[in-house]
């Protein structure tokens, strides 16, 4: 299931490709789209890197933000 719905969204709104993310964190394109999709995790110092390289006027939380609104109801 797709994650990172923000990130994903600011990728759109600013022209940014999976393959230039992976290019900035020296790891394959797969690598980027297994952690987009929730195969594995962002590492908080490529969180950081991406955050300041990409989007400096994004908060860390709100780019990396991955609940799921269905936990917040009861």
């Amino acid at each position: 299931m797709p994650r990172y719905k923000n990130l994903r969204a600011e990728m759109a709104r600013n022209g940014v490709t999976i393959r230039q993310i992976a290019d900035l964190l020296g790891v394959r394109f797969a690598t980027i789209s297994d952690k987009l999709n929730g195969r594995s995790r962002f590492f908080c110092d490529e969180a950081i890197r991406i955050k300041r390289h990409f989007f400096p006027d994004c908060s860390l939380e709100y780019l990396f933000d991955d609940e799921d609104e269905q936990q917040h109801t009861a």
